[in-house]
């Protein structure tokens, strides 16, 4: 009841600015120019953990677009879902490349803790992921959902934790839920999350995917680590709806690629960028925001 009449609250009657206070707005013009006013850059964290796919960023981790950030997840403005998506949807494009509609796009959201979902109401990451996959299909870009990972252990808080720190703590703590291993194979698998700083989450997430296409039998189980058994363990689907993390979704599979794209035997790099039914592993990641010492140009 709370999540929902906070998010109704927040829909119809915006407060104030999440980036800098302003009243009645939901993001302000000089907020929205700083959180999606420039082209996704590449970053790089410093130092690069390793499995770490190519990441593009929408805007630097600073000033109104870190205030926006931690509105939404900390303070639940969830109207601000909505543009916090269309910027995370432009990372997505940069890291696809050109073209970017040539077939289907899995948004896998990096998922939080569930002691931090039932403190917040909601989960950031995927609620933004749902707003950015609505944006991809409004400029053609065929998207969808896929809320494949789960959480194998807990872990601790990341604020405060160095690099190496960070890779010790999220080591072998993500997984792909059952039945999610073959979903993966039917599109370019795009990870995606609000924020980044030592890309230790990213690589783990990325770790988790590429350990889960490695066939082991009739059901695709990550390798070594057997199928997940926590209470997290329920049927995942591919989410087509924009907002909302518990009704009206429609439960849908994302669209095979057929025809002439459809070549057995040929990588999708030797397919020119095309998913050819083979395993596509983790095309890149996509953030909201990085650190400002990751959008470095001597690191571009």
């Amino acid at each position: 009841m709370r999540s929902w009449w906070r998010d109704l609250t927040d829909l119809v009657l915006p407060a104030e600015c999440g980036g800098c206070g302003r009243p009645r707005a939901v993001l302000c013009d000089r907020c929205r120019t700083a959180l999606s006013g420039r082209t996704p850059r590449r970053v790089r964290p410093a130092p690069e953990p390793r499995g770490l796919p190519p990441v593009h960023a929408a805007a630097p981790y600073a000033d109104e677009v870190r205030a926006a950030l931690l509105a939404h997840k900390e303070r639940g403005a969830l109207a601000l879902a909505r543009p916090l998506g269309e910027a995370l949807a432009g990372a997505v494009r940069a890291g696809l490349g050109a073209p970017a509609a040539r077939g289907p796009v899995l948004l896998v959201p990096v998922p939080s803790a569930r002691r931090a979902v039932r403190a917040r109401g909601h989960d950031p990451a995927r609620r933004i992921a749902y707003a950015a996959a609505g944006e991809l299909r409004r400029t053609g870009v065929p998207a969808a959902v896929l809320a494949a990972l789960r959480q194998r252990r807990p872990v601790a808080d990341q604020s405060g934790l160095g690099s190496r720190q960070r890779l010790a703590n999220v080591a072998g703590a993500l997984g792909v839920a059952p039945g999610c291993a073959r979903l993966l194979r039917r599109g370019r698998v795009v990870l995606v999350d609000d924020l980044m700083t030592t890309g230790a989450t990213l690589a783990e997430a990325a770790r988790a995917i590429r350990d889960a296409q490695v066939p082991s039998g009739p059901e695709t189980e990550p390798a070594g680590k057997g199928r997940e058994a926590s209470s997290n363990s329920r049927p995942v689907f591919v989410y087509l709806g924009e907002t909302g993390e518990g009704s009206g979704q429609r439960r849908t599979p994302p669209p095979a690629w057929s025809g002439a794209d459809r070549q057995p035997g040929r990588t999708s790099k030797e397919a020119g960028g095309k998913y050819t039914g083979g395993t596509p592993g983790v095309v890149c990641a996509a953030v909201v925001a990085a650190s400002p010492d990751a959008f470095g140009i001597h690191r571009n």
